[in-house]
């Protein structure tokens, strides 16, 4: 008889520069370990935001299972994390803690006035006066701690709020910052003693999270004891779904810079890049800047070689799909920020077989196409005969497993390979 498997539990991995996996089939796990042996990043094999948990009608618990029952086939012992991505509620934090998740990424993207850089000194004023009427403000006031001082942050970079920025950043983030606080305090409690990290993500904003900006959101979190292993700002250029980076890397590398040093002044904690996945032109500023202060998260684009396969063994299937996915692609845009236009969905060539599967999920266009209507294939779609797109998908991909985990571990190979080049 053959010993049972052991079932390994993920860990918390510290300041050790990461690498979050997202699986929204549950059968990623084989591909995903096999670029992740070849790199030194510290592996998230599980990882789901609740959104997606709820547009693919999976559990906590059902994506932490998949990962661990693949790695536990796989005999794998080294050390891993689970992330509960995206939580934006006490009731999410208690059903990913509940599940043994160790990593959880806070969202208080809601919370965030997108509007404050656009406030006149008298709104602002209201706004400020606002906050502490509504307890978003600490106890102390927090004027005499920034203003008037200098925040010797680098070598070459020392930072000063005047006291329109220090209100614009108190406007713009301050109820995101009372938010996440008192979700962290959540996260502690529920882990029981356990222990557990947690990222800050303000990534889905408007505008680009400026230095001052960071400062304030880290040294916020430091002064009210909520200590966090990363953070996610908004960058700037455009980090979209499933596709290269969009804007001046020059520009980027330069803006970068500041950010780090503030990880490092505000924590140390690493910066955390969402909609990471697919930003190839980008990865070698990223891993030099950043250096081992970095964790990267990919979600959608593990689907969409998924989708590679069944293009490659199932081109009539995937005809459907394509199909389905133009009807659906107004409707589940909405929650993304994408350059694909409508008119540019209505122009693209109907899928005709293995020729165009560059077309789909190698161009912008198509990769967006499918990408965003993940939602629906997964729990609406059927085929011409009432199946559902997500059975035909498993079935599919479970009889041709070895491509499948091939073209994962070539896809992430190049991520994190072009991560270290720099």
């Amino acid at each position: 008889m053959k010993p049972a498997l052991k079932i390994p539990t993920p860990v918390t991995l510290g300041l050790k520069k990461s690498f979050g996996f997202g699986d929204r089939l549950g059968l990623a796990t084989p591909g995903h370990l096999a670029a992740a042996r070849q790199s030194d990043f510290a592996p998230i094999f599980a990882q789901q935001s609740i959104r997606e948990m709820a547009r693919t009608q999976r559990t906590p618990e059902a994506v932490l299972r998949a990962a661990q029952t693949a790695l536990a086939a796989a005999r794998y012992s080294k050390t891993w994390g689970a992330d509960a991505d995206h939580l934006k509620t006490l009731e999410d934090v208690e059903q990913t803690a509940a599940a043994g998740y160790t990593f959880f990424t806070l969202d208080p993207s809601e919370f965030v006035n997108n509007g404050a850089d656009r406030l006149s000194a008298l709104e602002l004023e209201h706004e400020i006066a606002a906050l502490a009427r509504d307890g978003a403000a600490p106890e102390l006031d927090w004027r005499p701690f920034y203003l008037n001082q200098r925040f010797e942050v680098g070598p070459r970079l020392t930072l000063e709020f005047n006291q329109e920025k220090l209100f614009r950043a108190a406007a713009k983030y301050g109820r995101a910052i009372a938010h996440g606080v008192k979700m962290a305090r959540h996260i502690a409690k529920a882990c029981q003693g356990r222990p557990f990290e947690i990222e800050v993500s303000v990534d889905e904003t408007d505008s680009p999270t400026t230095a001052l900006e960071h400062l304030f959101f880290g040294l916020e979190l430091k002064r009210r004891d909520v200590k966090v292993v990363s953070l996610a700002p908004r960058f700037i250029g455009e980090f979209e779904k499933g596709i290269d980076y969009r804007g001046d890397l020059e520009r980027f590398e330069k803006s970068l810079q500041p950010h780090v040093a503030i990880a490092r002044y505000c924590g140390p904690y690493k910066l955390s890049v969402h909609s990471g996945s697919d930003k190839f032109a980008a990865y070698p500023v990223i891993g030099r800047v950043c250096g081992s202060l970095l964790h990267v998260k990919t979600a959608g684009t593990s689907y969409l070689e998924a989708l590679r396969v069944v293009a490659r063994t199932a081109p009539a299937l995937f005809t459907e799909i394509a199909a389905y996915c133009r009807s659906r692609f107004d409707a589940d845009r909405a929650s993304y920020h994408l350059s694909t236009s409508s008119a540019e969905i209505a122009a693209l060539r109907p899928f005709h077989g293995p020729a165009d599967e560059g077309l789909y999920l190698d161009e912008r266009v198509g990769r967006q196409l499918l990408h965003v209507t993940f939602g629906s294939v997964l729990t609406a779609g059927t085929d011409a005969k009432g199946r559902r797109f997500k059975d035909s998908l498993l079935e599919l991909l479970e009889r041709h497993a070895d491509l499948h985990r091939d073209l994962l571990e070539r896809h992430f190979t190049k991520h994190l390979s072009l991560l270290n080049q720099g």
